[in-house]
């Protein structure tokens, strides 16, 4: 049974004394519906659900409320999945080599990345795909699988948002190793540094989740209800009555543009809209949008550095006061 990966997530966080219960409703939830995911993050310690809408998500947090008495349940704020991919194809040769004393670390690796064209787009989850067009034995065989667990984790998170890698292929063509250096992480690593010095030259972009929505409404609100879809960068694909009185439109709309949807269309609708939207595809975002979130993931990522360093010297501070007091006993 194919499951689509979620496309939507938000933290949870409920008191001390509804803990044991929201992680029972939890448990339940994902046992009844496997579009539902639940995953600790273990840097921060929080609580992330994931799932296909920002009506999807609503609906468990309600009934966590009502069914399991989470009352104190507080939810963060709504985090779109995206992903990215890679545009060119692109040469990689790269040498990963460590001298220490001792044994050393030593592996080359040469091939190519290429985007996977989208008629050969791939169904399985992770959406990288690894070729070995090794000849010969340059690289030992039993390396060659560390060599692809090494792309996999590198094509786990991206280096423009962090997001993992879609439709990307990961070509060996030829290597290096040593007779005493080379190892099983020694080639991993080169694998990781291949897609870090070269991911950039292979112009990737930012996809983002588009979700194919569905609004009915009376027929003589069609004009706010498209405009309410126009304003939130939707693209009508078709319109059409479905009653004397009733019309429905459909329409492919980027999701990060439709939290607090339901709103808006009760109002231009007098409460009388209804909507649902599904998953349709992964879509190349904007460019100056792109731009936007590159930006408010890099401006994160400074401060959650300056709040470590800031832990970090309060805890020498702390040191160091520790260590005077010891000295003047």
């Amino acid at each position: 049974m194919f499951v689509p990966d979620p496309v939507m997530s938000i933290a949870i966080d409920a008191s001390r004394d509804d803990q044991g219960r929201m992680q029972k409703a939890l448990r339940r939830f994902q046992r009844e519906d496997p579009t539902f995911r639940v995953e600790v993050k273990q840097d921060t310690n929080e609580t992330v659900i994931s799932g296909m809408g920002e009506l999807h998500l609503e609906v468990y947090c309600e009934r966590m409320r009502r069914e399991f008495k989470v009352e104190s349940l507080k939810t963060g704020e709504p985090k779109v999945n995206y992903r990215e991919t890679i545009t060119n194809k692109i040469a990689y040769e790269y040498t990963h080599k460590r001298q220490s004393g001792g044994r050393g670390q030593y592996g080359k690796v040469m091939g190519y990345f290429e985007p996977i064209p989208e008629e050969e787009h791939l169904d399985d989850k992770e959406g990288i795909e690894f070729v070995n067009k090794l000849i010969g034995h340059d690289i030992p065989p039993s390396y060659v699988p560390a060599i692809e667990k090494g792309f996999r984790n590198a094509t786990s998170k991206g280096l423009l948002t962090g997001s993992p890698l879609i439709n990307m292929r990961c070509v060996l063509e030829d290597g290096a190793s040593h007779e005493v250096d080379s190892s099983a992480e020694a080639f991993q690593a080169a694998a990781q540094g291949a897609f870090d010095n070269f991911y950039h030259d292979a112009n990737p972009v930012v996809l983002e989740p588009m979700m194919a929505v569905e609004v009915t409404f009376p027929s003589e609100f069609q004009a706010q209800a498209l405009q309410s879809l126009n304003t939130r960068e939707g693209s009508i694909q078709s319109t059409k009555a479905v009653s004397s009185d009733t019309s429905l439109v459909e329409a492919l709309v980027p999701l990060r543009r439709m939290f607090g949807y339901s709103s808006d269309l009760r109002s231009v609708t007098q409460g009388q809209g209804e909507f649902s939207m599904e998953f349709r595809e992964y879509s190349e975002m904007p460019q100056q949008r792109a731009e936007e979130l590159i930006a408010e993931v890099r401006r994160r990522a400074r401060e959650a550095a300056d709040a470590i360093a800031i832990q970090l010297r309060g805890a020498q501070r702390s040191l160091l006061v520790v260590a005077s007091s010891d000295r003047t006993k």
